[in-house]
C-alpha cells in the first residue's frame, strides 16, 4: 500500500523557515501571500494489504520518529 504522511508545526509554534519563505516570495513581487508555514511530506510504501494495519503502523512511525509530537501535528493518508 502507498501512503502519505504530512507533518506540520502546531498552531502557535514559531516557524522561522516559513517566515523566510514568505519574505522571499514577497521580494519576488508576489503580493497577496498572507503567511506561509512549512512542513514535511513523506511518501511511504507499506507491506500490507490491510488498511487499518497500515494506518496503525504509520501512526507508530510518526509517534516514534517522523514527527516531534510536542511541536508538530501529523496526518496519515493511506492511498491504495
Amino acid at each position: 500500500m502507498k501512503a502519505k504522511v504530512t507533518v506540520t508545526l502546531k498552531n502557535g509554534v514559531l516557524d522561522p523557515q516559513g517566515k523566510a519563505i514568505e519574505g522571499a516570495l514577497k521580494s519576488f513581487g508576489l503580493e497577496g501571500i498572507g503567511s506561509v508555514r512549512q512542513g514535511k511530506v513523506f511518501d511511504i510504501e507499506v507491506d500490507t494489504a490491510d488498511k487499518a494495519r497500515a494506518e496503525a503502523l504509520l501512526k507508530q512511525a510518526c509517534e516514534k520518529l517522523l514527527a516531534n509530537t510536542v511541536v508538530e501535528n501529523y496526518k496519515v493518508e493511506v492511498l491504495a
